[in-house]
C-alpha cells in the first residue's frame, strides 16, 4: 500500500469519530512495504498535528467543505500539505503521489479538485499563512476550544505548553531497580555508543539523546528497561511503598505504572491491577510477563466494586483517571481531533464517581494517588477540591520530592499541575489523598 493512501486511511477514521490513530494507523502499516512504514506513520502524525493550522489553509483554498462521506479525501489532502510544508519531500512528488491516490479511493471525480487544491497551496500557502498571522490557531496548531482554554487556565504558560504539545516526544526510559542502578545503566549505554542522560525528576528515569528501536537496547529482552515517560514514573515513589502492603492499581492499562510499583518494592503482599477493558488487560500481562513480574489483573468499572472487592482493604491505590490526555498530545496528537470542550465536565464527573467509590476500599490510614495526564483544572485541583469537600475523612498530603531534590511541576490549589517540557517530561497531574477515618453509615 502506498504509505500516503495508509496514512489518509488511518487519519480518515480519526476524522470520522471511530478510531485513534493508535488503533487504525498499525493494521495499515502491516500493508505498506517496510521501508515506507516511517514515512506513513510520520505522515499520519504529522498531518493530525498540525491539522488546525492546515484546515486554515485548506479552509481559504477549497469553495466548500468536503462531505462527511469524502473524509478519506479530506484525510488525504492534509497529508498532501502537511508534506508541502512540514517535509523535505520535493513539491512535485507531494502532490503527483498523493493526487495518485485518489484513484485507489475509488473517487476519481475528486482528483482534479485535490490536485488544484494542493497546487494552489504550493503557489498561494505562505500568503495565505500571513494574512492569517494574528489567528491564534495559526501560531498554536491547536483547536479554537482548547487554544482558548490553555490561555486562560495558564495565561503565563500557554504558549509553552502548546510548543511542547508540538514538539516530538523524547524517548524515555525506566530502569528497573531489580536489575541495577540508573548510573549503571546509563554507564552501559556509554559503552554501546547510545548517549543519554539521567532525567531530572524520577530517580530511575533515563532520557535518550536520539530515537532507536528500543527493543535492541542492552537488557530490554531481559526486563532490565522499559520506555515509560518520566511524569509517569513519579507515581511509583509517590505512593510510599512498604512491604507487605496491598496495592490497587485502578485503570491500570496498558501497566507501566503496575511494573513500576512491583519494581520499586519487591515486598509488596499483592498489587491489584483493574482495568474496563479484558483487551487491555492482555498488554498488562504482556509487560509483566517481560520483566518477571506478577500481578492480579481484574477487568470491571472500577466504581463497581460489588462486582470486583473482595473487601480486604488497600494500604495504596493509585488511580490514574481517565482524562482528556491534554497533557500527552505530543504524543497522540490526533487528541487535536477528537478531543471536545464539552468532553472535559463529562469526564470530571466519572473521575470523581472513581475517586467516590475506590476511597471506600482503602483502609484508615491508607493513601490515595490521584494521577491525570490532562492540563485542565476542572479534571484535576477542581475534582479534588470537590472530593474533599464532601469526603470528611480525607486529607491533602504535601507532594514534595526526594530530601535536596527538586519537585516536578507547580503547586496548585490542590496538588501539583506538570505542564509538558520539550525534551522533558509529559503534562501531568498528581494529588496525594490521605484516610484519616472510615466514612459514616
Amino acid at each position: 500500500m502506498n504509505p500516503r493512501l495508509a496514512a489518509a486511511r488511518a487519519l480518515a477514521s480519526v476524522l470520522a469519530g471511530k478510531a485513534s490513530l493508535g488503533s487504525s494507523l498499525p493494521p495499515l502499516l502491516e500493508r505498506v512495504d517496510a521501508r515506507d512504514r516511517g514515512l506513513a506513520q510520520d505522515l499520519a502524525f504529522g498531518a493530525a498535528r498540525w491539522q488546525p493550522r492546515l484546515m486554515l489553509l485548506a479552509d481559504k483554498l477549497l469553495q466548500k467543505p468536503f462531505k462527511a462521506a469524502d473524509r478519506d479525501v479530506e484525510a488525504l489532502l492534509l497529508v498532501g500539505l502537511y508534506q508541502l510544508f512540514y517535509t523535505r519531500i520535493p513539491a512535485h512528488a507531494a502532490i503527483g503521489e498523493t493526487v495518485g491516490c485518489v484513484d485507489a479511493m475509488k473517487k476519481s471525480s475528486l482528483k482534479g479538485l485535490l490536485n488544484a487544491v494542493l497546487r494552489n497551496a504550493q503557489r498561494d500557502g505562505e500568503a495565505i499563512f500571513a494574512s492569517l498571522d494574528r489567528d491564534p490557531v495559526l501560531h498554536t496548531a491547536h483547536p479554537r476550544w482548547l487554544q482558548k482554554q490553555l490561555k486562560a487556565f495558564w495565561p503565563e504558560h500557554w504558549q509553552a505548553i502548546c510548543a511542547a504539545n508540538n514538539a516530538h516526544p523524547p524517548l524515555i526510559l525506566r530502569v528497573n531497580r531489580r536489575h541495577g542502578s540508573r548510573d549503571a545503566y546509563l554507564a552501559e549505554l556509554r559503552e554501546a555508543g547510545i548517549e543519554a542522560e539521567a532525567c531530572t525528576y524520577s530517580r530511575d528515569g533515563v532520557r535518550l539523546l536520539a530515537a532507536q528501536d528500543v527493543t535492541g537496547l542492552p537488557g530490554f529482552a531481559e526486563g532490565r528497561v522499559s520506555v515509560q515517560d518520566e511524569a509517569a514514573q513519579l507515581a511509583a515513589d509517590l505512593l510510599d511503598l512498604a512491604p507487605g502492603q496491598r496495592v490497587l492499581d485502578a485503570c491500570a492499562a496498558p501497566g507501566g505504572k503496575t511494573c513500576h510499583l512491583l519494581e520499586a518494592e519487591p515486598g509488596l503482599g499483592e498489587v491489584v491491577a483493574i482495568d474496563l477493558e479484558p483487551a487491555r488487560l492482555a498488554r498488562v500481562r504482556d509487560n509483566l510477563n517481560r520483566l518477571r513480574l506478577d500481578a492480579t489483573l481484574i477487568a470491571a468499572d472500577g466504581r463497581d466494586t460489588a462486582k470486583w472487592w473482595d473487601g480486604k482493604p488497600f494500604q495504596r491505590i493509585l488511580l490514574d483517571a481517565p482524562c482528556s490526555a491534554t497533557g500527552v498530545i505530543r504524543r497522540h496528537p490526533d487528541i487535536k481531533l477528537t478531543r471536545q470542550a464539552d468532553d472535559i465536565a463529562a469526564l470530571a464527573t466519572l473521575q470523581g464517581e472513581l475517586l467516590d467509590a475506590l476511597w471506600k476500599t482503602l483502609e484508615v490510614g491508607g493513601v490515595l494517588l490521584y494521577a491525570t495526564c490532562s492540563l485542565m483544572p476542572t479534571e484535576n485541583a477542581e475534582t479534588i477540591a470537590a472530593f474533599l469537600a464532601r469526603t470528611p475523612g480525607a486529607r491533602e498530603l504535601d507532594i514534595a520530592g526526594p530530601a535536596g531534590q527538586p519537585t516536578a511541576g507547580i503547586k496548585v490549589g490542590h496538588g501539583r499541575q506538570l505542564f509538558p517540557r520539550e525534551q522533558g517530561h509529559d503534562g501531568f497531574y498528581y494529588a496525594k489523598l490521605i484516610k484519616i477515618a472510615a466514612e459514616r453509615g
